[in-house]
């Protein structure tokens, strides 16, 4: 009976990937084409734009931050932490890390080819970004990355610091997608539609982990507050 039903629990996950994998992007796009979006797009646009340009040392430090925190160096740390959990024998949450990076910077970029949406175009613009706008690569990424590297190290972390490790999770996120648009790079639903479609991505893989997991006959997950892999952390802990 419990082979069964763990084939049952693997069925939803497994629904739940395609809808969100296949079906969010397009609603994304479905959004971005409405007219009420796009009047506030232009408004935000036009008035960060003016602080922008009225605050150079603060538009430097943006600068910096989106830099820091940019697409490749979420890529590198996620690689880097699974690496790591692997090397410890936990190599199942290793691999849902570095396929939820690809997954999601895939779908991204994908979303980009089909929406081909124009940037803004302001004058004199403080910085510049190549190809399309919708969604926003810095955004995704680091909603993955932050997203993925929290649900990884949860099982090792008290529980005070499993609140902190959310907290700063959610604070990069905002602070990133907000420097794009306080930038000019994108528009305000870029941002939205990259940190939907990272959180979309991140649900589906871990719905289906989880699956997997249940497969195997390990107890249900409280993912939120245990992570990805819970048993992680007393596999890191036996091979200190």
């Amino acid at each position: 009976m419990r082979n069964a039903n763990d084939r049952l629990g693997v069925r939803p996950a497994i629904a739940a990937s395609a809808v969100a994998l296949f079906v969010v992007p397009f609603c994304l796009l479905h959004v971005v084409a409405t007219r009420p979006v796009n009047v506030v797009d232009a408004r935000v646009a036009a008035q960060l734009h003016a602080f922008a340009l009225a605050h150079p040392g603060v538009t430097r430090l943006l600068i910096v931050w989106t830099d820091v925190f940019g697409p490749w160096p979420w890529r590198v740390a996620v690689v880097a932490v699974a690496a790591w959990l692997a090397y410890r024998g936990a190599t199942g949450a290793a691999v849902w890390a570095v396929t939820t990076m690809v997954v999601g910077g895939l779908l991204g970029w994908a979303l980009k080819m089909v929406t081909a949406r124009g940037r803004p175009l302001l004058p004199d613009p403080v910085a510049l970004a190549p190809g399309p706008s919708f969604p926003s690569g810095h955004t995704v990424n680091v909603t993955l990355g932050a997203g993925v590297i929290v649900l990884l190290l949860l099982p090792m972390l008290p529980r005070w610091g499993r609140r902190v490790a959310w907290a700063v999770a959610c604070f990069l996120v905002l602070t990133v997608g907000g420097t794009r648009i306080a930038l000019g790079v994108h528009w305000v639903s870029d941002v939205a539609g990259g940190i939907v479609l990272g959180v979309a991505v991140i649900a589906a893989t871990t719905a289906t982990y989880e699956g997997r997991r249940r497969e195997a006959g390990r107890r249900p997950a409280a993912v939120l507050s245990e992570g990805v892999a819970p048993e992680s952390a007393e596999v890191v802990r036996v091979r200190r």
